[in-house]
């Protein structure tokens, strides 16, 4: 930013095709991409950035996620291409065309079916583990339940005969009392008892009645009152007649008061409800039986969707090497036009040891600079200015299956390159931009020959402010330049050459 600027605002408009990534990933960005992808991002004097896709407000994050699908810059410094091996497999699988897509797609259709069965299955079998821990609890309770076998209403008469066992005396004492009042004492000479008294009255009664008629429903009453004292006394003989007072049944009682708890504690506050428990119990276990053969069948899925995965990942392996010799092959080719005739690039192809999304493979484009020289990974192996040269030969070799990006741009492509070499360098560059936009930094004229448009970078100082100026060379002005680039600026022979240049650039 220039000192004293309030901001610093980088604009750039984009025409891409549609369905393009870029523009997919800006529309999820909430972009306007009608008219045009437009970037902004705005540097303010207190460090703070701004950025805007399509017209709206986006994290500066997106515009680094749109640049992978936009610009692939080539440097000495700065290598935005094949940094990691994913992109090697990625230029491979373009290069190989229609049968490598075809096998890739074979072989992704079959990864996902597995992993969806898979996931399926395991989920089956982790659901399955917990019907059977869910099973075996109903089945003890069951067994506890059985063990027991209680019947309905139980505990409640179960309560009852404990509370009339656990107050027997109380009540045999009672009951004898109300017994001895109505028929009377074996031991009391005086006489019998109430029922022998209503007998009395009865007879007394019924002797007067002849004299006074009137007497005769009292009678009747009476012997009402007598028969109904006769049957409490007969039902209260044999209540005592059966009054058990055995401590051995009371502990029985008690013992199995206690089974019977222990159930309504766990499955209901009553026996009534224990059962209900064992009857949906006993539903659920069958239910829960019945689920084995589901997991057998994904099982078999499984087992033949592997197999059906190894073979197309196989395939797959295949055509991809069979892609990369050609590949390296091309790319070697296209270093021998760029003053690297004796660099080596093969293209490795090697079990990655695991199935991923995108096959069984590790893919490494390799580099050797020279004979005898081992073959690395390219971006390690080549260094300086035949690095861009590298990615370029890459990019050339590829671009026929379509470009990877819509724009390239190289810095110094041409470091330690002259005469023809420089020329081939400048054909290849023109060989890319057949396929893509091809934005190029170079000192050499023999590179910028070659090119569309010529841009010429320019600094102007008034003194206060220094400035950077770009503007297009045509014509002669073109000319010029380029005589300028030779270092003969201004001579005949200079300017003769820059024409030689284009006329053999243009042919």
């Amino acid at each position: 930013m220039r000192a004293g600027a309030r901001r610093t605002v980088v604009e750039g408009v984009l025409d891409l095709p549609a369905g393009h990534p870029a523009l997919v990933r800006a529309e999820e960005a909430g972009a306007d991409t009608g008219d045009g992808l437009v970037l902004v991002r705005t540097v303010g004097a207190d460090g703070r950035s701004r950025a805007h896709v399509g017209g709206r407000a986006a994290p500066v994050g997106v515009l680094g996620d749109l640049a992978e699908h936009l610009v692939a810059v080539h440097g000495q410094a700065d290598q935005w291409r094949l940094r990691r091996t994913e992109e090697h497999r990625e230029v491979l699988d373009a290069f190989g065309g229609p049968e490598v897509a075809e096998a890739l797609a074979t072989y992704r259709a079959v990864h996902a079916e597995l992993q969806e069965t898979e996931a399926e299955l395991a989920d089956l079998r982790t659901a399955a583990e917990a019907r059977a821990r869910e099973a075996e609890s109903l089945r003890l309770g069951l067994e506890r339940i059985e063990a027991v076998d209680p019947a309905p209403a139980e505990d409640a008469l179960l309560r009852a005969e404990s509370d009339r066992l656990g107050h027997a005396e109380e009540l045999r004492a009672a009951a004898g009392a109300a017994h001895t009042v109505l028929h009377g004492s074996e031991d009391d000479v005086t006489g019998g008892g109430t029922l022998e008294a209503l007998a009395q009255v009865s007879a007394g009664l019924m002797a007067a009645a002849s004299t006074d008629p009137a007497l005769a429903g009292l009678v009747s009453r009476v012997d009402e009152i007598r028969y109904l004292a006769a049957d409490v006394a007969a039902d209260l003989g044999s209540y005592l007649a059966d009054l058990d007072v055995d401590p051995a049944r009371l502990d029985q009682v008690e013992q199995r008061r206690a089974r019977l708890t222990e159930l309504t504690r766990l499955y209901g506050p009553t026996v009534e409800d224990v059962l209900a428990w064992a009857g949906t119990a006993a539903a659920r276990v069958a239910e829960l039986e019945g689920t084995g053969d589901r997991i057998e069948e994904l099982a078999e899925r499984v087992a033949a969707l592997s197999t059906r995965r190894a073979h197309a990942a196989s395939t797959l392996t295949e055509r991809r090497r069979a892609a990369a010799v050609a590949l390296g092959e091309r790319i070697t080719a296209e270093l021998g036009h760029l003053a690297m005739g004796t660099a080596t690039v093969s293209v490795a192809v090697e079990d990655a040891g695991r199935f991923g999304a995108d096959g069984a493979d590790t893919v490494e484009v390799r580099l050797a600079p020279g004979p005898g020289a081992p073959a690395r990974s390219v971006t390690r192996a080549a260094s300086g200015g035949e690095l861009s040269r590298v990615m370029l030969a890459v990019e050339v070799a590829t671009s026929e299956a379509g470009p990877a990006v819509p724009t390239f741009v190289f810095d110094e492509v041409d470091a330690g390159v002259g005469g023809r070499a420089a020329l081939d360098v400048g054909a290849r560059l023109a060989a890319l931009a057949r396929h893509a936009q091809v934005v190029v930094v170079t000192h050499l004229a023999q590179v910028a020959a070659h090119a569309d448009r010529h841009l010429v970078v320019e600094r102007a100082d008034d003194g206060h402010v220094t400035r950077s100026m770009v503007r297009e060379a045509t014509g002669e002005e073109r000319v010029a330049e380029l005589a300028r680039m030779l270092g003969g600026s201004g001579t005949e022979a200079a300017l003769e050459h820059a024409r030689d240049l284009l006329g053999r650039a243009r042919a």
